[in-house]
């Protein structure tokens, strides 16, 4: 008996082929594609391939760390999420769900965005409530939402530049220990 491989998830697969494509053609082109599928901050409303990125943005991965970590999510959750409300709707989810964090990033943050982390806690979130009975919240949603969400934390903590961490911490402490020892100086000045 011979096995078929079978095109199971038409939307998840080819989400994770274009994903793909777009990071092996961005590094034979030297890093010259990955900007439009980045969400900037200073966002140019009038620029048609600005406003586009709002959305395209989850297709590109800063690195192979990140692509992989997205598509392992992806290729194990999504298919379990398009079986069960069909591919059409997979696709609205994954596309309102890009918008809204690309439009979240630029309004509340001033750092660019890509990658697909939007739509892989989306479909966390919806693979955790298919078996959901009336007023539970299953455990393996919160564990997963937490690690997720922490995991994600860390690698923007790890995102900051070390020199300007220690700028900051220098300053900062800087000013710290030198009013200390001038309100130290100036009271022995006052005693004496």
């Amino acid at each position: 008996m011979a096995l078929k491989i079978k095109w199971n998830a038409p939307v998840v697969l080819t989400f994770a082929l274009i994903c793909t494509s777009v990071y092996v053609a961005d590094k034979f082109l030297m890093g010259a594609l990955m900007p439009f599928f980045t969400v900037y901050p200073s966002m140019n409303w009038s620029n048609p391939l600005s406003l586009l990125s709002l959305v395209t943005h989850c297709i590109g991965h800063a690195n192979l760390e990140h692509l992989l970590g997205n598509l392992t999510f992806i290729l194990l959750l999504g298919p379990i999420i398009e079986e069960k409300y069909g591919s059409s709707k997979l696709i609205y989810m994954m596309l309102i769900t890009s918008l809204v964090t690309g439009l979240i990033n630029v309004f509340f943050f001033d750092t660019g965005l890509m990658g697909a982390s939007g739509i892989v806690f989306m479909m966390i979130l919806l693979v955790s409530f298919t078996n959901v009975s009336a007023g539970e919240i299953p455990i393996t949603f919160i564990l997963v939402a937490i690690l997720f969400v922490g995991k994600e934390f860390l690698q923007k903590v790890k995102s900051i530049k070390a020199h300007e961490l220690w700028r900051y911490l220098w300053q900062h402490l800087w000013v710290q220990w030198s009013e200390e020892i001038g309100m130290k100086l100036y009271t022995i000045s006052k005693i004496q």
